[in-house]
């Protein structure tokens, strides 16, 4: 072999060996390289603001901070006033997910129209790129941002009872609307409740209904939570980080005087940890009201189109109804 093309092939080698490798991965979802390069593949779709008249609600979209590209997706049924301000934020355990994704946009106005409430649904940044707490601190600014368009004069605004203001999201989503509940006292926001649907929390010790292997389709999987939980904890973080665990901030949301809704999936992974953390609030004082979906898995409410799930989702919006309605 001549020098040559013996220093060709090292030269390839030697590209071959620095191609970015991946460090993380949910197949489908997102992969992580070591350059810190992200791939998010678009599994579900984004969608414009457009409704079907029929719904009744009202869809626009508005900046909430240009510089952290912040923004948000309001729904408000259009034949009420004096309604509840739901400011909600989306699952894909803080990693994937956006407020425009279909599945959201088809489940928000139906929550708007049955529940009799206007929903703002956040537009948060994510991780890896942004670990927590960036989108703790944004649904603190969201809040914070929604709060004063009382007196701001915006269309939805005139329309909401401010004195009715209501935090919720589904899984990472739910843990955000948690996280944020704990600082919003502090940051000028009067919080009545939350509406905490299937809160992603976690722990370094497995719970029964995470040991039962999950079926490999299953919205969330142990596999998939554990990786979540590595990109978005700061860099050395554990499981049992209060971010994850919320194992002891009962009393602090105890202080902070919102009564909570949690509503659990009884085939989700998360299913024990969800019933613990209900267990906590309660033994702290927390008003807290704990409802079970039989039969269904985690995300059923966006992803899951059978009979019985849909059948899960109208008693699940008349359990929010029934709670962000007093």
């Amino acid at each position: 072999m001549s020098a040559m093309t013996m220093g060709t092939n090292l030269s390839r080698l030697q590209m071959k060996s620095k191609a970015p490798q991946v460090v993380e991965e949910i197949e489908g979802l997102i992969k992580v390289y070591n350059d810190g390069h992200v791939e998010r593949p678009e599994i579900v779709p984004n969608v414009g603001c457009s409704l079907a008249p029929d719904l009744g609600v009202t869809c626009r979209e508005a900046i909430i901070d240009q510089y952290t590209h912040l923004w948000a997706r309001i729904y408000v049924p259009t034949a009420a006033n004096k309604l509840p301000l739901l400011l909600y934020f989306h699952g894909g355990g803080f990693c994937v997910g956006s407020a425009s994704w279909s599945c959201y946009h088809e489940l928000l106005p139906k929550l708007a129209a049955r529940a009799a409430c206007a929903v703002v649904s956040v537009n948060y940044r994510l991780a890896p790129e942004h670990p927590l707490p960036a989108a703790y601190d944004d649904g603190v600014k969201a809040a914070v941002w929604a709060k004063q368009q009382e007196f701001a004069g915006e269309w939805w605004a005139g329309r909401c009872d401010f004195s009715r203001f209501f935090l919720g999201g589904d899984s990472a989503g739910a843990n955000i609307a948690y996280n944020v509940g704990l600082r919003a006292n502090s940051a000028g926001v009067g919080v009545r409740g939350l509406v905490l649907i299937q809160p992603f929390f976690g722990g370094e010790a497995r719970t029964r209904s995470e040991m039962c292997a999950a079926r490999p389709a299953a919205a969330l999987t142990v596999a998939a939570s554990d990786a979540y939980w590595r990109m978005a904890l700061p860099a050395g973080a554990g499981r049992d980080h209060p971010w994850c665990s919320a194992a002891g901030s009962a009393g602090e949301m105890r202080q902070a005087g919102a009564a909570v809704l949690v509503c659990v999936a009884e085939a989700d992974i998360l299913r024990d940890r969800n019933l613990e953390f209900c267990g906590g609030l309660a033994r702290e004082g927390v008003r807290v009201e704990q409802v079970v979906s039989k039969g269904v898995g985690h995300a059923f409410q966006i992803l899951n189109k059978s009979q019985l799930a849909q059948t899960r989702l109208h008693e699940l919006l008349s359990h929010v109804k029934n709670f962000v309605g007093r």
